[in-house]
């Protein structure tokens, strides 16, 4: 079932999707880029986080907790071992504590989608897990990637063998894993890697089972591109994005690359683009404000990797957009941290009225303007802004507005 319109957020309020989903009041914080292994980073973390909790953050990405092949954990091994490139057990559970103290939770980035084996099995392929927890045999990797399980419920990811999550012993055991991190490491929410790679269905009862407090899903596919120009209706990418949530039972929220991909265009002077043929902000945002995590950049689109990245002389506006606007905004850490104190400062600004003025996940978006050099628009009749080169301000006819932030080509008022 593919959910199209704005009417389910009211609707499915009184179920028990966590407390988080329901107060739409997230800013979530992603607390590492793809280099981030290098150094010693649970400690750096920990020395920043009295900084994060200030700036008005709810919850802190961090990368993969457990034992990788790979520094950046991104292929996991033994998943039952907290030492990792980003530091060791003790660091890690002194960050969670420090965390904890300053009512920021914790996301755990799970990678579930595929594992690296320790011994070769069947076709001389690294299939088993021998010698580790969770000592898998090949009848838990897909038979598409070269093992003894039926075949994958989603993409493959190229390279690894993939787990086989219709085995009835690989759900248990990743269940139990779960739990324990929820439980006993004390990772309050979770981030879902690679989410096209398995069942919708798995995730829901994963979730139901280790209880995390908010979830969102990676799930990530290529916009509608004509050659190198995109598309504007992006209309069935934001639809497979919205059909994965759905598949969550609605209880996971997805990163919004809908919105990712359409506002890297729309600063560069194409600012039409952030209008849907129905009047509405054109990405999962548009749709389903509350499930919709927006972002600019992340440690694949931006970082070194630079995968997809947001034009950097244009961040700002990004953040603009997205700190005024519903869904559930994140920050990327070098944003915050390695881009300058300006940088960091208005980041902060924006944040701070999106909380002063109470703009949340499911706030209302009236769009004003949406042409060439100028997007425009009031959210929650209480704040309005314009990002784009042309200059615009709201009119006082009705409503007196104070300037409360700006920065080159953006501003944002708020009703005196």
């Amino acid at each position: 079932m593919g959910l199209l319109n704005t009417g389910h957020d009211q609707t499915n309020q009184q179920k028990d999707i966590g407390t988080a989903l329901k107060n739409g009041k997230e800013i979530l914080f992603q607390g590492f880029n793809w280099e981030s292994h290098k150094y010693n980073w649970w400690e750096n973390l920990e020395s920043k986080v009295g900084e994060i909790a200030k700036a008005g953050f709810t919850s802190v990405w961090l990368p993969p907790p457990t034992h990788s092949f790979s520094p950046q954990g991104y292929t996991p091994q033994n998943l039952y071992s907290l030492n990792t490139n980003y530091g060791s057990e003790h660091h890690l559970k002194a960050l969670l504590a420090k965390m904890k103290q300053h009512k920021l939770r914790s996301m755990a980035d799970i990678v579930i989608n595929h594992r690296v084996g320790t011994t070769q099995g069947r076709g001389g392929i690294y299939n088993r897990f021998d010698g580790i927890p969770l000592s898998w045999d090949e009848h838990a990797v897909t038979s598409d990637t070269g093992g003894l399980g039926n075949r994958k419920t989603g993409a493959i990811f190229q390279g690894f063998p993939n787990i086989d999550h219709t085995q009835d012993f690989v759900r248990k055991d990743i269940i139990g894993w779960l739990r324990w991190l929820r439980h006993n490491v004390g990772f309050e929410d979770f981030r879902f890697d690679f989410a096209k790679g398995f069942s919708a269905k798995y995730v829901k009862e994963y979730i139901e089972a280790a209880k995390p407090l908010f979830c969102v899903g990676e799930y990530w596919d290529s916009c509608n591109y004509r050659g190198s120009s995109l598309d504007y209706n992006q209309d069935s990418h934001r639809q497979r994005i919205i059909n994965w949530i759905d598949g969550t039972g609605q209880l996971s929220a997805a990163f919004d690359f809908t919105t990712k991909g359409i506002l890297q265009e729309a600063v560069k002077g194409e600012f039409w683009r952030l209008r849907d043929g129905q009047g509405k902000p054109p990405g999962v945002m548009g749709w389903w404000p509350s499930r919709s995590v927006t972002f600019v950049d992340n440690h694949d689109t931006g970082s070194t990797q630079a995968h997809w990245p947001f034009p950097s002389d244009h961040i700002m506006e990004g953040y603009a957009y997205i700190l005024t606007h519903p869904g559930i905004p994140t920050v990327f850490y070098d944003h915050l941290f390695e881009w300058g104190n300006s940088i960091r400062n208005q980041i902060a600004k924006l944040i701070d009225v999106r909380k002063r003025e109470g703009i949340e996940s499911r706030s209302s978006v009236r769009i004003l303007e949406a042409k060439q050099n100028l997007y425009s628009a009031i959210i929650g009749d209480k704040v309005c802004m314009k990002i784009g080169s042309a200059s615009w301000c709201p009119s006082a006819s009705h409503t007196q507005w104070e300037l409360a932030t700006s920065g080159h080509n953006y501003a944002v008022w708020r009703k005196q």
